[in-house]
């Protein structure tokens, strides 16, 4: 990344989803490789990856290749020959997980470290910038103060999550989904256990909760916090979403391209790529999927960060239902639906539903069904339609500033070009010169031709003419002219692309620790190898290995039930419910403890 300069980072499902998130403004994309990318089902092919970093480097927008799971020791033959692959495919980083591949001999790629590895102290971040990592991504529980921190003891690139999903635990410390089922979330196949539905009871087995989704949080969204975020350190802004659809990638990066801009209008800071986005829609962040949006801990403790009653998106409240019958509802609201709208309301169980709009008319709504929609019924819209039809005919484009000057040679015509970047071309003709008969409606085609940049991806910022007098040229010379020039010029930001590298030494100064067990996710001999180098003297390895958890924390949150709930001892409570449990809809029983020091929970399997 050049110095000073803040980037927007956004996810790409596949190739089409990140052409559109540098259309939008983003400044770099994160990709999942063929294997061994944390979102297994958002792997694409090595021609794909290239194919959006050869778009990407003409804005020098980066991509960045997820290559986050813990890896097998056969496992690590592939991921290191994919890795050279990678850098052949013209990817700028790889965000990895597993410390096992800094034990290997890879291309000049620089590195970055994950959330994954549990990055949130001052000491674990500058341990990874000692051992080479050019970029650190920060766990999201992190406050401002804690990131100042980091920042204060640190140098390297540092990358936060703004936007978008959030674990209910500790990225890269959460073993429930492994535990349950078999399917690691450090290995790239979490099956969300902290979804589903779960049972609050104490130690006598009395239901406090019943049937809520416990563990389930709401959706980060710091879009109003990135000038925040800047002082306090952070270079590169993260929207999550592997998984997620292309128009969820342009309403998304849209919006963040605008608030991030409004930071950058100070100038003390610029833009890590070139270009400028033309966006024809109006993003909205409240139409997009979201289970309701929080800060998260940005600024300490938040006591509204769950979303127990669903982990669905409910959408905007549109009103209440009046006048019900059968087969219609009025609003009391203001809001108007329109036909193809999808609704949602919670029935008289409190459970979330939904169906669609088949028409409105004079006021009432007439939807698939009126199933569960009572007088006074809180009604939600989880699809606007008008806003989905905007989204899907939107084009948005990405361009870079042009500057032409046209002018006359002994025996002909040049038309020299220069992009905002400094990029320079010039192209020469001699197809006789003639003077114009019309010397207004000659110079007016002139401009008119040479100002057309199309589909080129460029727009101009500035034409200028020098003539000694009006000349006739043909309307097809200018054509030919303003497009070879504009070609020569692409041809000279490719060539002229150099993408960062990085020399990786093996290191061995002292990890933070010397006693790590299960939780520092160690499933390779050449993972214990490079712990071992750097000072770790007892080394358990990872459940993925096939170490017994036992009775031992499956997850770690910053999500504390009991405080939520009013039966924190700090608010008073004296914890006269403990022990807390969860259970789950399968029967499986999992015991809460508390760390009130840390203000942290734990879930263990059993009593």
């Amino acid at each position: 990344m050049k110095t000073n300069t803040i980037e927007l980072l956004a996810p790409a499902k596949n190739c089409s989803a990140g052409i559109h998130a540098v259309n939008c403004g983003a400044d770099a994309v994160y990709i999942g490789a063929e294997e061994f990318g944390a979102r297994q089902a958002a792997a694409n092919t090595l021609h794909d990856i290239e194919k959006l970093a050869v778009y990407s480097h003409k804005y020098r927008a980066k991509v960045y290749a997820a290559v986050n799971t813990i890896l097998t020791d056969l496992e690590l033959v592939r991921a290191h020959r994919l890795i050279h692959r990678l850098w052949d495919a013209g990817v700028d980083a790889v965000i990895i997980q597993d410390m096992a591949l800094l034990e290997m001999e890879l291309p000049p790629i620089p590195l970055f470290a994950s959330t994954q590895t549990h990055n949130i102290t001052p000491e674990k971040v500058l341990f990874l910038e000692k051992a080479g990592f050019r970029r650190v991504i920060l766990g999201r529980e992190l406050t401002l103060e804690e990131i100042k921190k980091i920042r204060s003891k640190t140098t390297v690139d540092l990358e936060f999550f703004a936007h978008g999903s959030l674990c209910a635990s500790y990225s890269g410390r959460c073993y429930l989904s492994h535990a349950l089922g078999g399917r690691s979330g450090n290995r790239g196949i979490c099956a969300q256990p902290c979804r589903k539905l779960y049972t609050l009871k104490d130690g006598a087995d009395n239901i406090l909760v019943k049937n809520k989704h416990l563990l389930s949080l709401k959706d980060l969204n710091l879009s109003k916090r990135l000038g925040d975020l800047v002082d306090a350190g952070i270079t590169s802004f993260k929207i999550e979403g592997r998984l997620k659809e292309a128009d969820y990638v342009k309403n998304v990066v849209s919006l963040y391209r605008r608030e991030l801009d409004k930071v950058l209008a100070a100038g003390k800071l610029g833009r890590s790529s070139s270009g400028r986005s033309f966006i024809d829609f109006t993003p909205d962040l409240s139409k997009t999927f979201n289970r309701g949006y929080t800060e998260y801990f940005l600024d300490g403790r938040d006591p509204d960060i769950a979303s127990p009653d669903t982990p669905k998106f409910i959408g905007e409240p549109v009103g209440r239902a009046v006048k019900v019958d059968v087969k219609s509802f009025r609003l009391d609201g203001k809001c108007v639906l329109h036909n193809g709208d999808g609704i949602s309301f919670f029935d008289s169980r409190g459970v979330l539903s939904g169906t669609h709009v088949n028409i409105v008319s004079n006021g009432n709504v007439l939807p698939v069904s009126t199933r569960g929609i009572a007088e006074g019924t809180l009604i939600y819209r989880n699809l606007d339609r008008e806003f989905s039809r905007e989204l899907e005919r939107a084009k948005p484009a990405r361009k870079l500033g042009l500057k032409l000057k046209f002018g006359e040679t002994a025996e002909g015509f040049s038309l020299g070009a220069v992009d905002e970047d400094g990029f320079e071309a010039v192209i020469r003709c001699m197809p006789g010169k003639t003077k114009a008969e019309k010397p207004e409606v000659a110079l007016e085609t002139i401009k008119r031709q040479l100002s057309k940049t199309g589909e080129s991806g460029f727009y101009l910022k500035d034409l200028e003419i020098n003539l000694s007098i009006p000349y006739f040229i043909p309307v097809s010379v200018l054509n030919d002219l303003r497009r070879r020039v504009v070609e020569q010029l692409e041809a000279a930001r490719v060539s002229a692309y150099k993408r960062v590298e990085a020399k990786l030494d093996k290191t061995s100064h002292k990890y933070p620790e010397k006693k790590l067990d299960f939780t520092a996710n160690i499933l390779s001999s050449k993972a214990v190898d490079f712990y071992k180098r750097h000072g770790a003297t007892d080394i358990e390895r990872a459940a993925e290995f096939g170490t017994e958890t036992g009775e031992r924390p499956l997850m770690t949150l910053k999500h504390c039930l009991r405080r939520r709930l009013n039966l924190c001892p700090k608010g008073g409570a004296g914890g006269k419910a403990e022990p807390l449990y969860l259970e789950d809809e399968e029967g499986n029983l999992f015991r809460l403890d508390f760390d009130c020091a840390g203000c942290k929970m734990t879930l263990r399997l059993g009593k």
